[in-house]
């Protein structure tokens, strides 16, 4: 079986406000990630446009993701720090990806047809395809692991599929090429850090989500301290004081929600949360919550600030981190395109 080198992939849309739900549940993972692996992590602005984007939103959406990036404690020394658009052979994997995935295997992505919705014939072409191009984001730098939240596990098994049809298919031209059995590795899922599902502040019943109408259903990594207490102290819960054990949160999802927020903010358990503040209100819960809340996340938002008050120090990092990771999808790329038999200049 072929060997591949270990190599972290993983990215978010420039699509509204990131918030609570994606530091807790993708970033801190990946801050630990680049302490131990090689790490790439996207800005994918391409996958942005499935939906139409106001095009000078969209510039200020990518500076602010990767502000966030930044603040949040991820290195651009230590990892690459990109956007999709500025490296091409994410367009042209996608390509050869859309020729080997086959059409039953998209009709099966849920996600198109959540974001699709009644209107699925009015729905881009882009926004179908949309798990091609992120198995060729992936598959670019034949990475073997990728950070995902649960809703985003099909598109990595999907990227599997293609990965192990693509070394089936062309078995023979990649042995020909001296690439050994395989030449796409068969990524695996890392699903994310310390509480993978945050639920909204609204209803926890829902995953928080930047495209809720409600601003208080979530904390956005921009909010200032303020605005952080503020809508803890509004958070839905119930009149029930604070259990002192976890069974005791079955069927109370909006103290489900909280208590492990504060145990992912803190770095402890849900059963340490209560052993501290079972039987307490959620009046003095919320007060704790906000505490830690503002301790961790206000100084993200700012330096958030001060991050995009300098357009131009994040545009470098951005072009550096293209630049890098070009060179790795430029290798990649060529070899595929000798596997496939496409003639090329040396």
């Amino acid at each position: 079986m072929a060997q591949f080198k270990e190599l972290v992939f993983s990215g978010m849309q420039p699509t509204g406000n990131l918030h609570l739900g994606n530091y807790l549940g993708a970033m801190i993972r990946w801050i630990e990630l680049q302490k131990t692996m090689e790490c790439i992590y996207c800005v994918v602005d391409m996958h942005a446009i499935t939906v139409w984007q106001d095009p000078a939103d969209l510039k200020r959406q990518i500076r602010e993701v990767t502000a966030a990036y930044l603040a949040a404690g991820l290195d651009p020394k230590k990892s690459i720090i990109f956007n999709q658009s500025q490296v091409q052979q994410h367009a042209e994997l996608a390509w050869v990806f859309n020729c080997v995935a086959r059409i039953g295997w998209m009709n099966r992505m849920t996600q198109f047809k959540e974001k699709a919705g009644k209107d699925r014939e009015n729905a881009s072409l882009g926004l179908y395809a949309y798990p091609s191009l992120m198995a060729a984001d992936i598959l670019a730098y034949r990475a073997t692991h990728v950070p995902v939240g649960e809703d985003q596990k099909q598109h990595v098994e999907l990227t599997r599929d293609i990965a192990q049809k693509f070394n089936n298919d062309y078995a023979a031209s990649i042995a020909a090429n001296g690439y050994g059995d395989a030449f796409f590795p068969l990524t695996e899922p890392m699903i994310q850090g310390p509480a993978t599902r945050v639920m909204s502040l609204r209803d926890g019943s829902k995953k928080m989500s930047k495209s809720d109408p409600s601003d208080y259903s979530r904390i956005n990594l921009t909010d200032d301290a303020d605005t952080i207490a503020q809508k803890v102290r509004k958070a839905k819960t119930d009149p029930e004081p604070l259990p002192s054990e976890v069974d005791g949160l079955k069927g109370r999802p909006e103290a489900e929600n909280l208590v492990s927020i504060y145990a992912a903010l803190t770095g402890t358990t849900a059963e340490d949360v209560l052993r501290e503040h079972g039987g307490s209100q959620f009046s003095g819960f919320k007060a704790a919550l906000v505490d830690v809340a503002v301790t961790k996340l206000a100084p993200i938002a700012g330096e958030m600030r001060r991050l995009m008050a300098d357009p131009g120090h994040i545009d470098a990092i951005l072009v550096d981190g293209s630049d890098r990771a070009r060179v790795i999808a430029a290798q990649t790329m060529d070899a595929v395109r000798d596997i496939v038999g496409f003639v090329r200049s040396r």
